[in-house]
């Protein structure tokens, strides 16, 4: 794809060919002049004539630099006259009368366009082409003059016009090409930023799934390990027997819970909000003999993303109370409301400082990240000797 700096070179490619033209014709012109003018061969004559003419075609190359600045238009064109005029006259040649007028209408249609001022140059040059024409031969020639330069400068307009169109219409072409191309590059940025958010989320994700069944299965497995020690230890084999046959179950679990992490193959535990919280107790309370109060109100069908969520906070709040919170009691309520859903955890334990978690504590974090994820918020109460409770609401 072609860049505006491209365009611009391809335009002034453009220009230095019609010059090359240009200079070539009129250096043509010198030279017949040279040869049918015998004033010319004097050399303060001719050396003058010369003067003028590469004066002449100077200013012709640097015409696009000289239009740059709107009041050097007029000026550039009475000087361009001028020359035409002393070169014609000194050269006595008729072809002059043509060649450098018509090749400065040209270029005055180009610069100033179809208007009023393109109209009045063009008088202007044809009025000084008329004076040296007058000047070489008589008036009564004025009328095959008139014959041979109407249609010429009415080819010069539509060849000049149509050229000058065909220029803008490419330059604003490639301007939209150019428009098209930043906003592709802008997409590509924004692709490469997408990507990376998606890998830094994923990596989150990762890391909670990682915590909510590794971390958390092997902790479940070494409190009912030090339980059922506990129990050998006072000859309750009963007791230690039962203890062992849910840590099995929860290590089964723990176990396909991770390869399914690993897999990236995200299954809800259980499509029953009700029964997996009431599993999640009843191994709670197992395992550390602590007991639950828990009620909730009837659980209609919700997402499996806010599903997971709620059992995955219920089970980092109560591994928490096993290992910390020393507590007797723990409350575990479940509110249905008008446009969400409310689980309350709450124990008598010793407490926490909410405000200054030690790092390392991924458990707390894990909780708010998830929560977020499906808009909810995470509400902690906690003084050190008051127990603490943790609220969360999520919308539906």
């Amino acid at each position: 794809m072609k860049t505006l700096k491209e365009t611009s070179s391809k335009v002034e490619h453009d220009y230095r060919i019609f010059f090359l033209f240009m200079t070539f014709i009129l250096a043509g012109m010198y030279f017949v002049s040279f040869s049918n003018n015998p004033a010319l061969h004097q050399f303060w004559y001719g050396a003058q004539f010369t003067i003028l003419m590469v004066i002449h075609i100077v200013l012709h190359w640097m015409v696009v630099s000289i239009i740059k600045v709107p009041k050097r238009k007029a000026l550039y064109i009475i000087v361009q006259g001028l020359l035409a005029l002393f070169i014609t006259d000194m050269s006595h040649n008729t072809g002059m009368v043509f060649s450098l007028y018509m090749a400065l209408i040209g270029e005055s249609i180009g610069f100033l366009g179809i208007s009023r001022w393109s109209a009045l140059s063009t008088l202007y040059f044809l009025s000084l082409s008329l004076v040296n024409l007058v000047l070489f031969t008589n008036l009564e020639n004025a009328i095959y003059w008139l014959a041979t330069v109407i249609p010429v400068i009415i080819f010069i307009s539509l060849y000049v016009t149509l050229y000058l169109r065909q220029t803008e219409a490419r330059e604003r072409a490639q301007a939209l090409a150019d428009e098209l191309e930043s906003a592709n590059r802008q997409l590509t940025e924004y692709a490469a930023r997408v990507e990376d958010l998606t890998i830094a989320t994923e990596r989150q994700r990762m890391a909670r799934e990682l915590h909510d069944t590794l971390s958390q299965g092997l902790a479940g497995l070494i409190l009912q390990l030090e339980a059922t020690d506990a129990y050998l230890t006072s000859n309750n084999n009963d007791k230690a027997q039962s203890i062992i046959g849910n840590a099995m179950v929860q290590a089964r679990s723990t176990l396909a819970e991770a390869r399914r992490a690993i897999d990236d193959l995200r299954q809800p535990s259980l499509d029953d909000l009700d029964s997996a919280l009431r599993l999640e107790i009843d191994r709670f309370t197992t395992a550390t003999g602590i007991p639950i109060l828990f009620h909730s109100d009837p659980i209609p069908p919700m997402p499996a993303t806010i599903t997971e969520t709620l059992i995955r906070a219920l089970t980092e709040s109560l591994t928490n109370v096993a290992n910390h919170a020393k507590a007797r009691n723990v409350t575990v309520n479940v509110r249905m409301k008008d446009k969400g859903v409310s689980i309350t955890i709450q124990d008598d334990g010793q407490g926490f400082d909410a405000s200054s978690i030690p790092s390392g504590h991924y458990g707390i974090l894990g909780i708010k990240e998830r929560v977020r994820l499906v808009n909810g918020d995470v509400e902690i109460q906690s003084e050190n000797g008051k127990g603490t409770t943790i609220r969360i609401d999520i919308p539906l």
